[in-house]
């Protein structure tokens, strides 16, 4: 084994990911490591889809959406292309985002409203209780 490659093991450890993670990955053609008989040799292109494919996944996007990006690096466009589509999908991804955050900051600001309404209520209980 050479530096250029890891194996599964080395990669689970690397990548803070289990075995399953990296087989699955492989089998949605995301990775492509070599193999070695029953191994499989990790490059060191593994290494870069699989940190851009966890980076992508901590984002929100999908499989598909990063499987998409990553074959645009194979085609005529290259990194390029690929720096282009990652990029607008992420003004996307950043778009939709900051809205979920508008609606959860109103949600939570309802939320303790109703919290404090109902403290409000169980206090006004507490107090006809105790005047009768």
């Amino acid at each position: 084994m050479s530096e250029e490659t890891m194996t599964i093991r080395q990669m689970c450890d690397a990548f803070d990911v289990t075995p399953r993670t990296l087989r699955f990955y492989e089998s949605k053609e995301l990775l492509s490591p070599r193999r070695l008989g029953n191994r499989r040799l990790f490059t060191r292109r593994d290494r870069a889809r699989l940190k851009l494919i966890l980076r992508g996944k901590r984002f929100g996007f999908s499989l598909e959406e990063i499987r998409q990006m990553l074959d645009l690096y194979d085609t005529d466009g290259g990194e390029k292309a690929q720096l282009e589509r990652a990029r607008a999908a992420a003004e996307a991804r950043l778009a939709d985002m900051e809205r979920q955050r508008e609606e959860l900051t109103a949600t939570i600001a309802e939320l303790k409203a109703q919290l404090e309404w109902g403290d409000r209520m169980l206090e006004s209980y507490g107090k006809a209780t105790a005047a009768a």
